[in-house]
C-alpha cells in the first residue's frame, strides 16, 4: 500500500539553454542526450525511480511549450499527469500546484520532487536513499532534503548546513537542517569543505502530501489560497482554464525562500551516489570518464591528438579531428558550432543570444 501512494513529481520547466550550442530555448538540456548515451536528462530521471513508484503516479509540472516534448519522450506516464504551466513562477508554486493536485484524490500521499536535468552516476544508491527517505517521511511531519557529499569548494551549488550531533531517532541517516546556505564564493566554499556538515543543495525534496500544503497554509497562504480556490476545478475539463487564469498570480518565489527558510521540521539525508546538476560543460566534463590526458568526447567517431583537459560534443558529425587543442569545449548542432575555452564559457550565453 505504501508504495501505491507514492508519487514522482518532475519539475521540467527551465529554459536551460547554458549547453549552447546543443541546447537552446525552444530545445532545452532536460530533453537532450547530453551525456551521449541514447536517453536523454528527463529519461533518465525517469529511468532512476523505476520502483519508487506506479507510473501512473509520475507527474511532469512543464510549460505549454515542452509539453509534446515530455509526451513525446515520456509515453508511459498518463497524458493528464503532464501539467502545463501559464508561466514562469519558480518552484513553490509549481510544486504547490501539483501537490495540491495530488492531495485532491489521495490525501495519504507520499511524495519525491526531483528536477528533469540532473544526472546520477550510482543509481542503485540513489534508489536506496530515496526508498529510505519516503518511509522516513511517510511517517512523520517532516520535510526531507537530500543533501549531497561535497567533493570540492564549488561555488555554484547552495548549500545546507546540517547538525549533526544526533540523527532522527527513527533514521539514523538523517539530520536536523540548521541552515540554507547561497552561493558561496571561493574563499566560503573552502570552508565549508573543511568541515563536515555542509552539503550541496541538490534541489530534491520529500515529503507527505499533507505536511507540504500545511506549510504553504502557514508561510505562504497566498499561495495556499489559490489552489485551494482551484481544487473544484482538478480534473475536470476547466482545470487548464482555470489554471491560466489564476497561476499568474502567484509569486514569483522558490520553494527554499517560501517554505524551506521558515519550517522548524527540515531535515537533510546526506548522500552520495554521483550527482550533478549539470549546469555548465565544465559540470559534463568533470561527470564523464575521460581518456588519459583528460579529454571528454561524446560522438560516434572523435579522435584527439595532443589536446589535454577538452570536453568535445559531436554527436551529429560522422568523424571529428581535434589536434593541439587544451582546455577547451567543442560542440555543435545543426548549423551551429562553439569552439571556446573552458574557462570562458561563462561568456556563452553572451555570444549565443547574437
Amino acid at each position: 500500500m505504501a508504495f501505491n501512494n507514492n508519487h514522482l513529481v518532475i519539475m521540467a520547466g527551465g529554459i536551460g539553454s547554458r549547453f549552447w550550442p546543443m541546447s537552446t530555448m525552444d530545445r532545452p538540456k532536460q530533453f537532450i542526450d547530453v551525456m551521449g548515451c541514447g536517453r536523454t536528462l528527463i529519461q533518465l530521471t525517469m529511468d532512476r525511480f523505476e520502483g519508487v513508484c506506479p507510473k501512473e503516479n509520475v507527474w511532469v509540472v512543464t510549460s505549454e511549450k515542452y509539453a509534446d516534448a515530455v509526451r513525446e519522450q515520456l509515453p508511459d506516464i498518463p497524458a493528464e499527469n503532464i501539467l502545463k504551466e501559464p508561466c514562469r513562477r519558480n518552484t513553490a508554486p509549481c510544486i504547490a500546484y501539483v501537490c495540491w493536485k495530488i492531495k485532491t484524490r489521495n490525501p495519504k500521499a507520499n511524495v519525491v520532487v526531483t528536477p528533469s536535468d540532473h544526472v546520477v552516476m550510482n543509481v542503485k544508491e540513489f534508489q536506496r536513499v530515496v526508498t529510505s527517505a519516503l518511509n522516513y517521511t511517510q511517517m512523520s511531519d517532516a520535510i526531507l532534503t537530500l543533501g549531497m557529499k561535497p567533493t570540492r569548494p564549488e561555488t555554484g551549488y547552495g548549500y545546507i548546513e546540517a547538525d549533526l550531533s544526533s540523527s532522527s531517532a527513527s533514521n539514523k541517516e538523517i539530520f536536523r537542517v540548521d541552515s540554507f546556505k547561497e552561493k558561496p564564493d571561493v574563499e566560503t566554499a573552502e570552508k565549508y569543505i573543511r568541515q563536515n556538515n555542509y552539503f550541496w543543495n541538490a534541489g530534491i525534496f520529500i515529503w507527505n502530501v499533507n505536511t507540504i500544503i500545511n506549510a504553504f497554509r502557514i508561510y505562504q497562504p497566498e499561495i495556499a489560497e489559490i489552489f485551494t480556490a482551484m481544487m473544484p476545478h482538478f480534473y475536470t475539463e476547466n482545470e487548464q482554464k482555470e489554471i491560466d487564469a489564476h497561476f499568474p498570480k502567484c509569486p514569483n518565489i522558490s520553494v527554499d525562500y517560501a517554505i524551506l527558510e521558515h519550517s522548524d521540521e527540515i531535515y537533510v539525508f546526506p548522500a552520495d551516489f554521483g550527482w550533478s546538476d549539470l549546469g555548465t560543460w565544465g559540470s559534463l566534463h568533470a561527470q564523464m570518464d575521460k581518456d588519459l590526458a583528460g579529454n571528454v568526447a561524446i560522438g560516434p567517431d572523435i579522435t584527439l591528438y595532443e589536446s589535454r583537459g577538452c570536453v568535445v560534443h559531436t554527436t551529429e558529425e560522422k568523424k571529428v579531428v581535434i589536434v593541439g587543442l587544451e582546455g577547451y569545449i567543442v560542440a555543435e548542432n545543426g548549423d551551429q558550432l562553439l569552439i571556446c575555452k573552458l574557462d570562458d564559457e561563462q561568456r556563452i550565453k553572451e555570444f549565443s543570444d547574437k
